[in-house]
């Protein structure tokens, strides 16, 4: 009984560790929501940041797997990292800047905001939603939840609908965002969201 007792507040003490390096790493996701607004008053200042920031960060990561750790950045790295990513480069961080940096350079203003909103609020969200709410998984996604599939369809449609005024176009952002999220494409959902939905926000 004592030993049963100790595996269960093991696997509890795994459970928390795992679910504050989620909240962790996703609050980094919704603070990409405040992009948009220093495009506005400083755009090529921001642009810059960005790129800096991505070229900055792959450097403590290649300085971290030879055994240099980076004060700062390689402990905020550790520990929003997931399991998968121990030993390896965190890949996270960097295609979230790439694929708020490209949005930006390849779209106008109104619909870059839109793909960078859906990728702060809707992967950010929907991965929260999955962890404290997803008891049913969705086959085939990778361990997606159809909670956390729910409330990316929700924070999308809101958010796209208050940057672009228009509910159709909000609704047809917001299906297409949810698919994208299911997808099992790990880290690479960075890139492709804001891109990908930028581009249909800008069509639309």
């Amino acid at each position: 009984m004592k030993i049963y007792c100790s595996h269960v507040g093991v696997l509890w003490k795994r459970r928390l560790i795992a679910l504050y390096k989620e909240i962790f790493r996703k609050s980094i996701h919704l603070c990409s929501a405040f992009v948009p607004l220093m495009m506005k008053y400083f755009y090529k200042t921001t642009i810059v940041l960005l790129l800096l920031a991505a070229v900055l960060y792959s450097l403590t990561q290649f300085l971290f797997l030879r055994g240099i750790k980076v004060p700062v950045v390689s402990d905020i790295t550790d520990m929003a990292a997931r399991e998968r990513d121990r030993g390896k480069f965190v890949l996270g961080p960097l295609t979230l800047v790439l694929g708020i940096a490209a949005s930006a350079l390849l779209w106008q203003p109104q619909a870059a905001a839109a793909g960078i909103f859906a990728l702060a609020f809707g992967d950010g969200l929907a991965s929260l939603a999955g962890k404290f709410m997803g008891n049913l998984h969705i086959p085939y996604s990778g361990g997606k939840t159809c909670a956390g599939s729910l409330m990316c369809l929700t924070a999308i449609f809101v958010s796209s609908f208050l940057t672009l005024g228009n509910a159709g176009s909000a609704l047809c952002l917001a299906l297409c965002g949810m698919f994208l999220e299911v997808l099992p494409l790990k880290d690479f959902d960075n890139l492709l969201i804001p891109i990908s939905l930028g581009a249909l926000a800008q069509f639309l």
